[in-house]
């Protein structure tokens, strides 16, 4: 029997103008994770209010907890423990997954021995911080593998001996997924082989960049059984951006500007998802069992408009996320609700 199936979005509330993510205050300012976590928790509150149950939060929630260069701010999370068990408790008693996607910054194949330092100090400190909230491992914080640097196999491995030398609450807490131009499902499935680490499947990233031809259900399995017994796996999903994208050139000379259409980068993500993509990629998944982070660039409205697209185009789809046909009309009436909520945000 499957378990209902949870949709989150990430970092960046777009319904809500006034509520931030992280405290993005320059260093002069001394902002602190205090401060991020206050507004982490209005955030809740907004997931709980529209019954959303998975988030991403933002990786510079500790705002310059390991710049090299400003000492005065790398004892803040220790600073905020008592926060952040009260925001991993309140995220627990609503059922809300919480995550880290720390930045591309991190980087733990690269050749250059100070990068691969300071990644794993990056990694730390966001481990620190979901232990020191109390959550438990469906908990965790998913990064790319890096760079190929014109060795992919060579690249592979060089990430493999860097997971050797991961602290433990790095190696409990990481998850690696495939990316849309360098390293494919069949690369990331070779490292769990040689690491053990969980793995995350992308649907766009599978889309973009798949030499082997790999059959996609197969594909899926493989990487949702890297997950242990008891831990429910989460996918990536993104439609791709298909409309024109405007091209603006300045000609040096004459400062002139001018502007030309040109077809979009499919590795682009859409603002919203397309429902029938969707559901085509949840049919093929038919028996497994998975949360699903949307990452859409309108974020929690993207999820807001396919939970009723899902209930009108593909209600056998929208049942493994807890959504019943007598709930579409509350639930466009609600999507309809987070565009006034927003205007009227957004005047405040």
């Amino acid at each position: 029997m499957t378990t209902i199936s949870k949709l989150g979005f990430p970092v960046k509330v777009m319904a809500r103008d006034d509520l931030k993510s992280n405290d993005a205050r320059r260093s002069d300012s001394d902002p602190h994770l205090k401060v991020s976590l206050g507004y982490i928790d209005a955030i809740l509150d907004h997931l709980d209010r529209h019954d959303i149950r998975m988030y991403r939060m933002s990786s510079d929630l500790a705002p310059y907890a390991t710049h090299p260069d400003m000492p005065r701010f790398h004892g803040m999370v220790g600073e905020s423990r008592a926060e952040l068990a009260a925001i991993g408790a309140k995220a627990d008693r609503l059922g809300i997954r919480l995550s880290f996607h720390p930045s591309q910054f991190v980087v733990l194949n690269s050749p250059d021995p100070e990068l691969v330092k300071k990644s794993i100090w990056d990694l730390v400190s966001q481990a620190e911080m979901l232990d020191l909230m109390g959550l438990g491992p469906e908990a965790v914080m998913v990064i790319h593998v890096g760079g190929t640097y014109g060795d992919v196999p060579a690249s592979r491995a060089r990430w493999v001996e860097t997971w050797k030398i991961l602290p433990e609450p790095v190696r409990r807490r990481l998850v690696l997924e495939h990316d849309d131009l360098r390293f494919s499902a069949a690369d990331v499935l070779w490292i769990h082989e040689h690491t053990g680490v969980r793995l995350i499947f992308d649907h766009q990233h599978f889309w973009c960049l798949n030499p082997e031809r790999a059959d996609m259900r197969q594909t899926l399995a493989a990487i949702l059984a890297t997950w242990p017994q008891g831990q429910q796996p989460k996918v990536h999903f993104s439609s791709p951006r298909t409309e024109l994208r405007e091209q603006v050139k300045v000609d040096k000379t004459t400062r002139k500007k001018t502007v030309r259409h040109v077809a979009p980068v499919f590795t682009g993500h859409a603002d919203f998802c397309n429902p029938f993509e969707f559901a085509t990629f949840m049919r093929i998944a038919e028996g497994l069992d998975f949360d699903v982070m949307l990452e859409a660039k309108a974020k929690d409205l993207a999820l807001l408009r396919l939970r009723p697209d899902l209930l009108r185009y593909a209600p056998d789809v929208a049942e493994r996320f807890g959504l019943a046909a007598s709930q579409a009309v509350a639930l466009e009436a609600q999507e309809d609700d987070v565009l006034v909520e927003e205007e009227v945000a957004g005047g405040a």
